[in-house]
């Protein structure tokens, strides 16, 4: 199939940020529409984009029912629905591209036809003040190498080797055939519990690591800097029914329930709390629930050292 793309760009009051974003977007050869999903912005952002949009036809406006905001997870979905191209690719409306964003993709997708996406590096412009730290950590944000995609499971699930952004992603539009779409009750941290999901069910291979080709906007209104939005125990309990509605393997969903429980007891709310949500998780997947898992994290099982402390040596 030919190699064009589709970018999807949610937009949600990010008028200083946003035409940038864009003509980053229109530089690249390979981009046949700009997807913007205008999130019900109060700003001036609207008006911006719609000025795009009459410069270059390739900018295509859409909304939400009654203009409303739904937030990033909708937008993107919405975006997918709409975009018309087999490749799909993202990019935050505070974000850019650099030069040259797609030509390693499109040479990897050509050279390789049994992959359903490419991750690429990407790094970060502050738009604030920053320390040597931030500037350090945010410097590049990629896998350190490129990793089998039968492997790349195990890796992002526990950081092994690094992870990737949603601006660095290059896609082929079916893959949303295979894992569904974002999940829209997550606030915040939805990229990565789709990342899992395609690790779960597709075929992801590394592209550009060593040099970003996208940058991402670091200023004081980013949503990642609210921790009150994560909530990683919910996270990894919506893949973990989401692993078991699509027949993953118990192995697998064994190690997203050990991610669970990490977050569940990180939280300290009691044993009444660690048993409410057992019941929950397992009664409602009866292929866990009839499985030695049910056992291996049932709560009084999974406390026995903070229950029964004295059965236990002191190390």
């Amino acid at each position: 199939m030919k190699f064009r793309v589709s970018v999807i760009i949610p937009v949600f009051n990010t008028e200083d940020y946003v035409e940038k974003a864009i003509n980053s977007v229109l530089q690249q050869p390979e981009v046949a529409e700009v997807v913007v999903v205008n999130d019900g912005s109060t700003d001036k952002s609207l008006q911006i984009i719609s000025k795009l949009q009459d410069e270059d036809a390739r900018v295509k406006i859409y909304h939400h029912p009654n203009n409303i905001n739904k937030g990033r997870s909708a937008s993107r979905n919405l975006g997918i629905k709409k975009a018309s191209c087999d490749y799909i690719a993202f990019l935050d409306s505070d974000d850019y591209y650099l030069k040259n964003r797609f030509e390693n993709d499109k040479k990897l997708f050509s050279e390789n036809k049994n992959i359903d996406g490419i991750y690429n590096a990407i790094g970060a412009h502050f738009y604030r003040e920053s320390k040597e730290f931030e500037r350090t950590a945010l410097k590049l944000t990629t896998i350190n190498e490129k990793v089998n995609p039968e492997d790349l499971f195990e890796e992002l699930l526990h950081y092994k080797k690094g992870h990737f952004s949603i601006d660095g992603l290059t896609l082929e539009k079916a893959i949303f055939d295979k894992v569904d779409y974002f999940n829209e009750s997550l606030l915040v941290d939805e990229d990565t519990h789709m990342f899992i999901k395609m690790t779960l069910k597709t075929r992801l291979v590394g592209g550009v690591l060593d040099k970003p080709v996208a940058m991402r906007g670091v200023h004081e209104t980013n949503v990642f800097n609210n921790a009150n939005l994560y909530d990683k125990s919910k996270v990894y309990e919506l893949l973990v029914f989401w692993s078991c509605k699509n027949k993953i393997s118990l192995k697998k969903i064994d190690a997203l329930l050990n991610k669970y429980w990490t977050f569940i007891l990180q939280e300290g709310k009691g044993l009444a709390k660690y048993m409410k949500c057992w019941f929950y998780v397992f009664f409602s997947n009866k292929r866990i629930l009839f499985s030695m898992l049910s056992i291996k994290y049932f709560p009084l099982i999974m406390l026995r050292k903070r229950i029964f402390p004295f059965f236990y040596k002191k190390e």
